[in-house]
């Protein structure tokens, strides 16, 4: 195969392919990350991306590539996860943007659809850094529409491309010292990398088929995922009833009686229909219970842990639209007057969420052990708040570009990212949020409490490594203090004293403790004892967050 020419059925094989052999090789990609942690994801969020938009695209035949094209933009820039994710997602979302009105496309095309894609991924970047996946990506497209003519084969252009940006690759770690000091080079510049070959490989007759290994690992993924929703509720139930007017309905006392079934309540009513969400281990108790009151216009029960979806009666409207947790919850909002503030964050643990809820969030998206959810699940976490301004607090930089991408597409609301990069810091802008004042005023004082804060975690190492001066064997825990490794040890509680020693001062007044489900009441005993022997003066707050990876999370104030 040596197409000049592409129809949409070709670039939807190639780009298929290309996401496929990603999928395939996505670990090599995370290993690749400079901090040797292990939440380090980004072949894991690529990945992801990618397979979002392959979904998107995987029932068109026989369209034109710029059906293609606007379908794949459009899912994976709702799918995109993490930093990466965010970014591939802009590469291929211009690259979409280049075969508008097309029916084919020839070589300088598809040239001009990569060169657009890096356009629109630098433009997406506050502060774009060189010696990246952006570095890459350019200065491979640099390389091909120089030399590239219009007699030349899709086949060659891409391999012209792929050699420079191999070479590019190599060149990250005179870019990025970090890189070189830690002997690797950019992650995601080598995961595009992974995606063109993919391309590369279809069109020259090598099909790749999702590896098993691949298919276990995130079999695994959705079924831990889906393990922990379980604990409580095993069945996603949904329905829209029309009311009988013969029937007296009583919201009230509907809410209690469903509150005996299960948890997640959400009921919507007017005079005619009432809208039900519910997560419960017995669904046909809670339809029993609706079908009292009228008759069922619209009917849905998803088993969390199963995955598996029996749509009893699947309105037309709701076919085909995207699951960012494995079911759709179009009926999950809020009942009752719109309020003037609403917040939404992202944490990982049930004794965090619990808190942060108490806290006053209204809707916390579980970010599983990588806190990366997609831009859809940000969208979705929207639309389900009342609210006209809408706060968004999302714990972890590599889910920033997720939120403000998301926050883009509501035109109904208005949409604040807040720059809380850790969960400490987060926690901190919450602890004196005024929800009566303006917006700015509450803003800018969430930020004010952010900049603040000290951030530390403690962590263990995947990898052996070298940084920042020090030697890091693999298993060593890791101390790090906002978002760079300070201390590392063989022991968690020594790492943990040497971390606070270095972020309490002389005006420190207070430490917050958020310990993972790892650590049992004994360590804290000592780790707090240590505190008020050493720091007299500074005031102790413990919370059981039961996060994963992180074993604690402190912040200091």
């Amino acid at each position: 195969m040596s197409p000049k020419q592409i129809d949409g059925n070709l670039m939807k094989l190639i780009i298929t392919n290309g996401s496929i052999k990603l999928k395939n090789n996505h670990q090599y990609i995370n290993d690749l990350n400079v901090f040797p942690v292990p939440d380090g994801d980004t072949g894991s969020n690529m990945q992801s991306t990618m397979m979002s938009g392959v979904k998107a695209i995987e029932s068109l035949d026989n369209e034109p590539v710029e059906v293609i094209g606007k379908a794949l933009s459009r899912g994976l820039l709702m799918g995109a996860r993490g930093n990466s994710g965010v970014i591939l997602s802009q590469l291929f979302s211009g690259f979409a943007k280049a075969f508008q009105t097309l029916t084919t496309a020839g070589p300088l095309e598809f040239i001009n659809g990569l060169k657009q894609g890096v356009k629109q991924a630098y433009g997406a970047v506050i502060n774009p850094v060189e010696g990246t996946i952006l570095t890459v990506a350019r200065e491979a497209v640099e390389k091909a529409e120089a030399a590239a003519t219009d007699q030349d084969d899709l086949i060659d252009v891409l391999k012209i491309y792929l050699e420079e940006a191999n070479d590019s690759l190599a060149r990250t770690p005179d870019l990025l010292p970090v890189l070189k000091e830690s002997g690797v080079v950019d992650s995601g510049g080598a995961g595009l990398i992974v995606i063109i070959e993919g391309m590369l490989a279809a069109l020259e007759g090598e099909i790749y088929k999702e590896e098993r290994s691949a298919r276990k690992a995130a079999a695994r993924t959705e079924k831990q995922a889906d393990e922990a929703e379980q604990e409580e509720f095993g069945y996603c139930t949904e329905f829209i009833i029309q009311l009988d007017d013969d029937k007296k309905f009583n919201r009230d006392k509907f809410i209690r009686q469903l509150s005996r079934l299960g948890d997640s309540i959400v009921v919507v009513a007017d005079e005619e229909i009432c809208k039900v969400h519910v997560h419960t281990m017995k669904p046909g108790d809670a339809l029993n219970i609706g079908q009292n009151y009228g008759e069922f216009a619209n009917l849905k029960i998803e088993n969390m842990t199963m995955q598996h979806t029996e749509t009893l009666l699947h309105s037309p409207e709701q076919e085909g639209e995207p699951h960012a947790c494995g079911h759709d919850h179009h009926m999950d909002f809020e009942d009752g007057p719109r309020k003037k503030f609403g917040l939404i964050t992202v944490v990982n643990g049930k004794g965090l969420s619990n808190t942060f809820k108490e806290m006053g969030v209204n809707y916390v998206i579980d970010g599983g052990q990588t806190m990366n959810p997609s831009t859809q699940d940000f969208i979705d976490a929207i639309d389900r708040v009342n609210a006209d301004n809408i706060i968004i607090i999302p714990n972890n930089k590599n889910v920033m570009l997720s939120a403000e991408h998301a926050s883009k597409e509501i035109e109904d609301k208005s949409v604040i990212v807040l720059p809380a990069k850790t969960i400490p810091q987060g926690y901190a802008s919450l602890t004196m949020f005024d929800a009566n004042a303006d917006v700015e005023e509450a803003v800018e004082e969430m930020k004010e409490l952010i900049a603040h804060v000290k951030t530390g975690e403690i962590t263990y190492a995947v990898r052996d490594t070298k940084m920042n001066g020090k030697t890091i064997k693999k298993g060593d825990y890791l101390g790090i203090q906002d978002g760079g490794i300070v201390t590392n040890d063989h022991d968690r509680l020594d790492t943990a004293k040497s971390l606070i020693e270095k972020l309490i001062d002389e005006d420190s007044e207070i430490i917050t403790i958020i310990y993972g489900k790892d650590i049992d009441k004994k360590e804290i005993e000592k780790l707090k004892k240590y505190i008020t022997e050493n720091f007299e003066d500074v005031e102790i707050e413990s919370i059981d967050g039961g996060q994963d990876i992180y074993s604690y999370l402190f912040a200091v104030e």
